[in-house]
């Protein structure tokens, strides 16, 4: 559950690190029939289901 609001720069790294770890092979957290591995992120991204969390100091 997403309970911070990321700014843009943070929403920028979570969705290219998930979609790097999809790209080498990573199992999907979602059902879709997407390809393109950003795409994938940012549905992911968007169903809140991608297990990165931001540490702030």
């Amino acid at each position: 559950m997403q309970t911070q609001a990321y700014t843009r720069y943070e929403r920028a790294r979570i969705i290219g690190a998930r979609a790097l770890q999809i790209s080498m092979g990573a199992p999907l957290l979602v059902t879709t029939p997407r390809i393109d591995p950003l795409e994938i992120a940012i549905e992911e991204y968007n169903a809140n289901v991608i297990p990165i969390t931001v540490k702030r100091k």
